[in-house]
């Protein structure tokens, strides 16, 4: 054996030894998966939407055993959500640590209330819902038309219950329409609550007027008889306990207000770590317990991957931007 040839099998044995262990590198890197209890964070306080919604994946995940590790519903309210988000982000590349974020995770940054989207790691969008606005059954406005009536003769006459913050999905279900028909926005009062719980809680002991709310929990509301519901933020009617409540697009208000909901990580995040959830959510929302959920609570499933979801957040923050600023509520 000459010495070229010698070096060259040196070479070939080393590279032939190292493969495996690149490859369990490679593996390992890939495999990843809760080794310690996970933390879904709730941005509002127990009954608010986030919080109903968190406590569905984690009661579908625990009885399907999709995560061996346990998963807890945190609820970190406060600071129109911006109290959840900066939890999370204590715990920089942990994939441990999730909030189940909204469209207010836009909103409240360009209000000047909370961080930027881009501090974060979109793990799955999971699906859109509409707003329901609500007044006691007892209410003497007994639809979106004669509300839009009665602000357009006073717009301090009447006052709203908005979970969690001034340009949110919620608030925005009663502000598109007014500002639809020359309602002058800076002249209604609202008062901000941590959920939409407490909002409704405040709407039923006749400390606020009109409280806008997701569609799911309204429905809730509708069937105990609680509320009334005088408008919903759908481009058409909804089905079942909805199919008699109008449009505020029949109602003279031409706009649609959609809700989305997102499960968001801490920044650095791996792709790994991102991986391992997309497939889990995956499994989740295939799940019929899942699909009946979204029928029962007028969810409309919109499944899409980190990298999909962050494309989403871009393209809706340039949206609710302009929105937000022909409202005046830009910081």
């Amino acid at each position: 054996m000459t010495a070229g040839t010698a070096l060259k099998w040196s070479a070939s044995w080393l590279a032939a030894a190292a493969l495996p262990v690149v490859l369990a590198g490679i593996a390992t890197a890939q495999e990843w998966k809760p080794d310690r209890p996970v933390e879904i964070v709730a941005t509002n306080a127990p009954g608010g939407g986030s919080d109903r919604i968190g406590r569905i994946i984690i009661k579908i995940l625990q009885e399907r055993k999709l995560v061996s590790a346990p998963v807890n519903l945190v609820n970190r309210p406060g600071g129109g959500s911006s109290v959840a988000y900066n939890y999370i982000n204590q715990h920089p590349g942990n994939g441990h640590y999730m909030v189940m974020g909204s469209r207010s995770f836009l909103t409240n940054n360009i209000t000047g209330h909370g961080p930027h989207y881009t501090e974060f790691t979109p793990v799955v969008r999971l699906f859109d819902e509409y707003i329901a606005v609500t007044v006691k059954p007892v209410s003497p406005i007994r639809s979106g038309k004669e509300l839009l009536s009665f602000m357009k003769r006073d717009p301090t006459a009447i006052s709203f219950g908005i979970a969690t913050s001034l340009g949110a999905p919620n608030h925005s279900g009663v502000a598109a329409p007014f500002k639809a028909v020359g309602i002058d926005l800076k002249k209604t009062k609202n008062v901000i609550f941590s959920s939409g719980g407490m909002a409704t809680t405040a709407l039923l002991g006749g400390h606020v007027d009109v409280v806008p709310i997701s569609a799911g929990f309204g429905s809730q509301l509708l069937r105990n008889k609680q509320v009334r519901i005088i408008a919903v933020t759908s481009p058409e009617r909804l089905s079942g306990i909805y199919k008699d409540v109008p449009t505020w697009k029949e109602q003279g208000a031409h706009v649609v207000v959609a809700q989305w909901r997102i499960l968001v990580g801490p920044k650095g995040m791996t792709p790994a770590q991102v991986g391992y959830w997309e497939g889990v959510m995956k499994r989740m929302m295939d799940a019929d317990d899942w699909k009946k959920e979204l029928e029962e609570n007028f969810w409309i499933g919109n499944f899409q991957g980190g990298a999909e979801s962050r494309k989403f957040l871009d393209r809706d923050y340039a949206d609710a931007r302009a929105f937000l600023t022909e409202l005046g509520l830009t910081k």
